[in-house]
């Protein structure tokens, strides 16, 4: 489905009042270390529509890459069709994170982006962009920064799913602690926006894998679930268990 605005496909392009300078998660987004001045003008660029609903896609694979789009609230997932038309997610995106750059090298979008619940994006067009960016190195640097996280990231995906599953899952669970902590929220208490289903996926397990192991997880006293809820009760082992001894035990 090509795109036929500068707006993501249902988007209706408008401007609110919030701002590249209001936003709560601007130390995770693209415009984290700008000067004022460099913000106003990259904020001029950005546009902001309506929510996306649960299920509903911000771009499909295949679609002319015409703009960046970075999580304003919610979560969303990236995947890829296999061959036999079957789902491989690639990655679940917090607020403050950009889609679109696996895009950047082909012109378009390799896979497929949906909102896993009601969702805000801002969306930067390209062309733009690329015009600021040539005259404003500070932003230069700020897109090579979030390149490079996204190619961080694409390597721990790698490592974890060489691990057994037991490390893979408590490491999937303790990445998104993480996460979440970095965004003020609590890395021990938190809401799983993906379904297990899900979550065997992305790790290249069966959701009886990640169901059994979530039940191990929870009779050694690691951790307490109901539902979606999550909540961290050994942090350290659940550590030592995933291989990371690096988190903080706070939060």
């Amino acid at each position: 489905m090509p795109e036929k605005s500068a707006a993501p496909p249902g988007v209706r392009p408008m401007r609110e009042r919030i701002s590249c300078r209001d936003c709560a998660i601007r130390q995770h987004c693209l415009p984290a270390n700008l000067r004022d001045d460099e913000l106003q003008r990259l904020d001029a660029i950005v546009l902001r529509g309506r929510p996306l609903h649960k299920g509903e896609h911000l771009f499909d694979a295949g679609q002319p890459l015409q703009q960046l789009h970075a999580v304003r609230s919610g979560t969303l997932k990236s995947y890829l069709l296999n061959s036999e038309g079957g789902e491989q997610i690639t990655g679940f995106h917090l607020p403050g994170e950009l889609l679109g750059l696996d895009g950047l090298g082909a012109c378009g979008h390799p896979g497929f982006a949906v909102a896993l619940e009601t969702s805000m994006v801002c969306s930067i067009p390209l062309a733009r962009l690329e015009e600021l960016a040539a005259d404003m190195p500070r932003l230069r640097g700020e897109l090579l920064r979030v390149m490079s996280a996204a190619i961080h990231a694409e390597h721990e995906q790698w490592r974890l799913t060489r691990k057994a599953a037991a490390e893979r899952l408590a490491g999937f669970l303790l990445e998104l602690s993480q996460r979440f902590r970095a965004r003020g929220y609590s890395a021990r208490n938190f809401i799983l926006p993906m379904g297990r289903c899900e979550i065997a996926n992305y790790l290249g397990l069966t959701s009886e894998t990640v169901s059994r192991l979530l039940a191990r997880y929870r009779a050694r006293g690691l951790v307490e679930i109901s539902g979606r809820e999550l909540r961290v009760t050994d942090l350290q082992r659940l550590q030592q268990l995933g291989g990371i001894d690096s988190i903080e035990r706070t939060g």
